[in-house]
């Protein structure tokens, strides 16, 4: 294992671990999750170009995609969350209110 495949692995494990430990704002874990789609995104990448196997290029464009909706539909719930209760923590939440 390359340095570079071993710097974007730890990068996915540290912000697996912001995610788990700092899971109090919602903001802080939408960061640690893009960071995570982002290390995931830089090693599909490096993967492909080093495999050169014509049908994993499709792999960094389909993590590209899912990565700009869960961006997308993670700031619209943090919009609505903070206008509708005023602060983002996620403990206050009652997903099970209408």
């Amino acid at each position: 294992m390359s340095t570079l495949h071993l710097n974007i692995t730890l990068a996915f494990f540290i912000s697996l671990t912001g995610l788990l430990l700092y899971r109090s704002h919602m903001m802080s874990s939408l960061l640690c999750l893009e960071g995570m789609m982002l290390s995931l995104f830089i090693l599909a990448t490096t993967l492909s170009l080093n495999m050169n196997f014509a049908l994993l290029t499709i792999l960094p464009i389909i993590l590209l995609v899912f990565a700009a909706c869960e961006a997308a539909i993670g700031l619209s719930l943090l919009v609505m969350v903070s206008n509708t209760y005023g602060m983002d923590y996620v403990h206050n939440l009652n997903l099970l209110q209408c």
